[in-house]
């Protein structure tokens, strides 16, 4: 539903608008939000970069060094939190290396990248070139590519079954294997398949080089099952594995939805780059933000992606002067971020789909899923 007169979407219907309007467009440019940005900011340090790869690799060993000396149920809890966490920043340093703010040099980016996905089973090309038309596109209902909302008519069209699996927790939060293989409903392609649609034809190359290293890790984990036995894989990375699964989907639905305030998706002419970058949203995960290299701090990397992870707080400071309102300062976590878990609650209780019509269009509430929810908290 497009918002006019000052009101706005909601679960019951039409609430008043705050003091301010997320969808008006920006009174600033990007190159005022670059100009406010120290240069230092900008410097790739590829030194450093490696030396969180090496800092999380050795983590990540340790972890199973110390499974294997234990072994006994109380530890193993534990280290399947701990790994999978260590997984997730795995996968955030291989994400660095897609976006070029790794280091400068392509051919590292793309060494080191093909090292920390494959080894979580992610393809990295498949994924970056597909992240790569997300950022491109973010906000954008027609182009985006990542927890796109559905349009109404997509929408309707699902199976209720199918409509409670997406918008029920814990469902949603194991969907990235999913959509890796198979996208998301109203689009076509696998990440795997180097003659999908998500692709170009001179992508093809990257596409089955990355699908071929992503089966030689598979083949050396079947193999491992058979070595040390398929229990002993479950516990040592099939665990892990389902973790750092939460943790991605999580993070990345957080870095689009659940916002206090509704903030709007856009189409056609009132859809642009800056203005779809602003509807991003930063989170504070207490002390996970270091260990998973400030993924929380997203809106920055939105605007400009090319900055290193480590300087993504520092320039989304300097920057705050220039985006005013249209930076939501993230609420402080504890040590842990259990707040969130509400948050996740809420927007999947209250985010379905968005109008089939209109250019600037909100979330809209599933009435009779909606109802669902509530019978089945009260039962």
């Amino acid at each position: 539903m497009e918002r006019k007169g000052g009101q706005m979407n909601g679960v019951h219907g039409i609430h008043t608008q705050q003091d301010f309007d997320p969808s008006a467009a920006p009174p600033f440019r990007i190159a005022e939000i670059r100009a406010a940005i120290p240069d230092h900011c900008w410097v790739k340090n590829p030194w450093r970069s490696m030396s969180y790869v090496f800092t999380d690799f050795l983590v990540v060993f340790v972890l199973v060094a110390a499974a294997l000396y234990f072994n006994n149920w109380h530890f193993w809890p534990l280290y399947w939190v701990g790994q999978g966490t260590m997984f997730w920043a795995l996968f955030v340093l291989g994400h660095d290396c897609g976006h070029g703010s790794f280091s400068d040099n392509l051919t590292l980016n793309s060494v080191v990248g093909h090292i920390l996905h494959s080894s979580i089973l992610v393809p990295y090309h498949g994924w970056r070139i597909s992240h790569r038309t997300h950022h491109q596109n973010h906000g954008n209902v027609e182009k985006d590519e990542s927890w796109v909302p559905l349009p109404e008519k997509i929408y309707k069209n699902l199976e209720t079954g199918t409509r409670i699996l997406r918008f029920t927790l814990p469902f949603p939060l194991f969907a990235y294997p999913i959509y890796l293989w198979y996208r998301t409903p109203g689009k076509k392609g696998s990440h795997f398949n180097p003659y999908s649609e998500l692709f170009a034809p001179n992508e093809k190359k990257f596409v089955m080089t990355s699908t071929a290293c992503w089966m030689v890790v598979a083949s050396f984990l079947v193999y491992l099952c058979f070595l040390i036995g398929p229990l002993q894989m479950l516990k040592l990375y099939g665990v892990p594995h389902l973790i750092f699964i939460v943790w991605l989907d999580c993070v990345t639905y957080l870095q689009h939805h659940g916002y206090e305030q509704k903030l709007p998706w856009y189409r056609s002419k009132e859809w642009s780059y800056l203005r779809g970058a602003l509807t991003t949203v930063d989170r504070d995960y207490g002390l996970f933000n270091k260990i998973h290299h400030d993924a929380g701090t997203h809106v920055m990397h939105h605007i400009f992606p090319q900055i290193p992870h480590y300087h993504l707080v520092e320039a989304t400071e300097a920057a705050k002067a220039v985006l005013g309102k249209y930076y939501r300062e993230p609420k402080k976590s504890g040590p842990i971020p259990f707040y969130l878990l509400n948050t996740l609650l809420r927007s999947f209780k209250e985010d379905h789909f968005v109008s089939d019509t209109g250019d600037i269009v909100y979330y809209q509430t599933d009435k009779d899923l909606y109802k669902f929810y509530k019978t089945t908290k009260s039962a």
